[in-house]
């Protein structure tokens, strides 16, 4: 079977190829042409489009094209959920969705800068999900440090040096980036990693590793929500506002999502906590 999608691929349209190849469709001839091109080329060859919007085979609010495959063609095995979260954080510049997503996107980004021809970028693309998937199946649960004594040692160097390098000044762009978090506080607070890099000029993969260091221990995506709820509890017990009002203007497109990670982070649910609130005064 022939399928076809848009020419330049980068993440999902690596993904989604290596997916079908080793598990939906053993022989299948991916085709990639410019997009304005993708349908009238599927009609004429009796392709399978797939990434593109309008088709079925493509991204459903934050599931991308990888996660509509998986759940098409019922793939129960753990370990592309686990790959299926890493490319969807890369694909939508979400990388709270799993701590490798910064990487795999850094990775992809550098080879489609570097190779112009689609066909070699996802061969290398191939070996390079073989090696992904393998990790998820059999070395996901290992850390690098329990390879041996010696990997232990270095570890315990290393965080002997983190703890003298405390008392250093917190780098400039760290300072930048705190200023500008702040500043989507009086917004809904849509703010992604990926934007920050781009403001700061620093690397995205660079950026995901570093700032668990100045920010509370915590990854980007854990610290906006947590920012975001405090923002949602100030709402709570100073205004007038609905939940529904109060989640979209801090960010929650969808309310059982705010509803959620509001318990995850303050204990009970936003209609409780009002409750409370309202007891308390």
């Amino acid at each position: 079977m022939k399928w076809i999608t848009r020419e330049r691929p980068k993440i999902d349209r690596i993904a989604c190829p290596w997916l079908i190849k080793r598990f939906v469709d053993f022989d299948a001839e991916i085709i990639y042409v410019p997009y304005d091109e993708v349908l009238a080329e599927a009609q004429k060859t009796g392709a399978i489009p797939f990434d593109l919007p309008d088709v079925e085979y493509s991204h459903y609010d934050d599931p991308c094209t990888f996660d509509y495959i998986i759940k098409k063609h019922q793939l129960n095995d753990p370990a592309l959920l686990r790959i299926a979260a890493i490319v969807r954080g890369a694909d939508t510049d979400r990388h709270d969705f799993a701590s490798q997503s910064a990487g795999l996107e850094a990775i992809f980004s550098g080879l489609a800068y570097n190779i112009s021809d689609d066909r070699e970028l996802l061969k290398i693309g191939m070996i390079i999900y073989d090696g992904l998937y393998s990790w998820a199946t059999h070395l996901f649960k290992n850390k690098h440090a329990q390879d041996g004594p010696v990997e232990q040692l270095l570890l315990q160097v290393y965080h002997q040096y983190l703890k003298r390098e405390k008392g250093k000044k917190i780098p400039e762009w760290a300072e930048t980036l705190k200023e500008m978090i702040q500043d989507q506080l009086d917004t809904n607070m849509v703010f992604s990693l990926q934007k920050a890099s781009q403001e700061l000029e620093i690397n995205p993969a660079y950026l995901s590793r570093e700032f668990s260091k100045y920010f509370d221990n915590m990854t980007f995506g854990d610290y906006m929500r947590k920012l975001r709820i405090e923002k949602a509890c100030e709402l709570i017990e100073n205004t007038s506002h609905s939940l529904t009002e109060i989640g979209y203007l801090t960010g929650f497109s969808d309310q059982s999502h705010f509803n959620r990670i509001f318990k995850k982070v303050i204990g009970q649910s936003p209609s409780l906590y009002r409750k409370f609130q309202r007891n308390k005064n």
